[in-house]
């Protein structure tokens, strides 16, 4: 009857092993799936895509393309698009406020 205790009891420290390897193993197993995940996309940008996705905190001039005139401000940061609109808005350096621009615009990274 000991015997069969003690088999018992080292039959279910096997089994506890086997399960945290498992869980070690899974976790792994996404960690690499996910970094290879991260890989492709960054590998798939564009420059153009990755600066982009960076302008943060970066300033930038617009230019307003009128039919005799052209309007330039600075902005503060990052100029956003929505995505179903054809304009841009940007906080103007000179006057702090917020402007939406659209139509002919002009965006250059300073």
């Amino acid at each position: 009857m000991i015997m069969l205790k003690i088999f018992i009891i080292g039959w279910k420290k096997k089994i506890k092993k086997k399960k945290n390897n498992m869980k070690k193993s899974t976790f792994y197993a996404f960690v690499v799936i996910g970094a290879l995940t991260l890989m492709a996309c960054m590998v798939s940008c564009t420059d153009a895509t990755m600066s982009k996705m960076g302008g943060y905190g970066d300033t930038f001039t617009i230019k307003v393309l009128g039919p005799d005139t052209v309007i330039t401000y600075h902005s503060t940061g990052k100029v956003i698009s929505e995505e179903k609109s054809d304009g841009y808005y940007f906080t103007n350096v000179a006057t702090g406020k917020l402007v939406e621009v659209s139509g002919n615009v002009i965006i250059e990274q300073e």
